[in-house]
């Protein structure tokens, strides 16, 4: 069992950066990939980026590759998405979701998840 809780979300103009945080509780949690995922009001999930366990795989959509990082420090049991170049397209909520196994970007393959960070862009 893995409990996550994610920070970082916030306001920021368009073109600017923000690091969410995905902080996990449990045991071996160097055994789970991590995926980012986010939720926009009226549209349905959609899948940001993962990481797997030993941060060997990291799937990226391709709206936010080039401009979005994923990464991990698993003695701080945290991932973390660095999102530059924000855009007025990717204000959502963003979750992270936890699996055992592959970083894949299939969001009902997670079976643990956060409660969501806010993300807003202004223009």
């Amino acid at each position: 069992q893995v409990q996550l809780v994610e920070s970082g979300g916030g306001l920021v103009q368009a073109g600017g950066s923000l690091r969410l945080s995905c902080a996990a509780s449990g045991r071996s949690f160097g055994i789970y990939a991590v995926g980012w995922f986010r939720q926009a009001p009226g549209k349905e999930r959609e899948f940001v980026a993962a990481i797997s366990g030993t941060s060997g795989s990291t799937p990226y959509a391709d709206s936010v590759k080039g401009r979005f990082t994923i990464s991990r420090d698993n003695t701080k049991s945290t991932v973390y998405l660095q999102m530059n170049s924000l855009k007025p397209e990717d204000p959502a909520v963003y979750y992270c979701a936890a699996r055992t196994g592959w970083a894949l970007d299939y969001g009902p393959s997670y079976d643990y998840w956060g409660q969501g960070t806010q993300v807003t862009v202004s223009s």
